[in-house]
């Protein structure tokens, strides 16, 4: 059945940007945790085996400041594990990282500044799917492929599925509601945003149909839910995790595979009987097209030796994310797992 497009705007809430948070749990590489009993060996237990860093020489470092390019707002996942990034690079390499906000138009805005600049090494754009879900929306005409994929830093799981705690305390109770009334119940999301597609991914799985509303950003997100505006809300655990903890939140499923121990008390959909796994997001830095492999290899080897200080895994983790790493060819080809996996979801629901 083809699937309407978002239905209702709210009130003053016209603008478009990515949800902080995209793949799967397939990983060649990963780096070293920290060291027993700390939150990042936590965090990062739920996901690939821990393996050692395996750098390779390079001749190639910044020669001047580095921006890195953030399709987000300050204070999200996104924005802050960026900047846990850019300390611990500074730290190692002497050199400065700067986080840039180029929040807009479904990341594109972001995006378009780095393919833009030059293949020099000192312009990146950092973030999880954002121009894939934008290409397979129709904002933009190109994905992953239009830039040189460097390595994968973080990773998210898939966002949760959050309701108002005083209306719905489980997940059979919201699907029960949504089969009761169809259409009527309000979800938020984002054109062209990840969590456009997973909403339509959970409402196929679930056999419910909702009123997708575009809200905007996180924080636009969060007050629509605190006001009653919506019935339904995709979010990651750190923007959330606050009001989970007041009860004004509830959160009635992950769609992972299996339940991630950055969040082990939160049920997946798939064992509440929902049969959806969609991509995590994991936060990979991407560069102008024809950025040389040495400066790849440059950064290959300073994200492994990041993640593998146990400060720095540490404080990836204190933004309630997953240590994690992918070399640039395993980022390329994750990537294009999760692009199509997405468009995958587009295609059918548009039939």
């Amino acid at each position: 059945m083809k699937k309407r497009i978002l239905a209702t705007a709210l009130a003053g809430a016209m603008a478009l940007g990515l949800a902080g948070c995209g793949g799967s749990d397939t990983a060649a590489t990963t780096a070293a945790a920290a060291p027993a009993e700390t939150k990042a060996e936590a965090a990062a237990s739920g996901d690939a085996a821990a393996a050692p860093a395996e750098t390779q020489a390079t001749d190639w470092a910044p020669s001047t400041t580095v921006s890195i390019v953030v399709p987000a707002g300050a204070g999200g996942n996104t924005d802050l594990s960026a900047r846990v990034f850019a300390q611990y690079a500074k730290e190692l390499t002497g050199a400065d990282f700067i986080v840039v906000n180029a929040n807009g138009a479904s990341g594109s805005v972001a995006a378009n500044q780095v393919l833009g600049s030059a293949p020099d090494g000192h312009t990146f754009l950092y973030g999880h799917n954002l121009v894939n879900v934008a290409n397979i929306a129709g904002i933009t005409d190109y994905n992953y492929s239009a830039f040189t994929l460097g390595p994968t830093f973080a990773k998210d799981p898939a966002q949760q599925l959050y309701v108002n705690a005083e209306k719905y305390s489980s997940l059979d109770e919201f699907v029960e509601a949504a089969k009761a009334a169809p259409g009527q119940l309000k979800a938020c999301t984002e054109v062209g945003a990840y969590t456009y597609y997973e909403i339509l991914a959970f409402e196929k799985a679930a056999g419910i149909d909702l009123d997708l509303i575009d809200v905007g950003s996180n924080s636009d997100k969060i007050a629509a839910m605190l006001s009653g505006q919506v019935d339904l809300m995709p979010g990651a655990y750190i923007n959330c995790k606050d009001y989970l903890a007041a009860g004004q939140f509830a959160c009635i499923g992950v769609p992972t595979e299996e339940r991630y121990d950055l969040i082990p008390d939160i049920p997946t959909l798939k064992e509440q009987g929902v049969d959806l796994v969609y991509p995590d997001c994991d936060f990979s830095f991407y560069f102008p097209a024809d950025t040389p492999a040495e400066i790849i290899t440059y950064y290959e080897n300073l994200v492994q030796q990041i993640l593998a200080d146990p400060e720095a895994a540490e404080g990836v983790a204190n933004v309630d994310m997953m240590p994690y790493y992918l070399n640039a060819a395993d980022s390329a080809a994750h990537d294009e797992e999760i692009f199509n996996t997405i468009k995958g979801i587009a295609d059918e629901l548009a039939q």
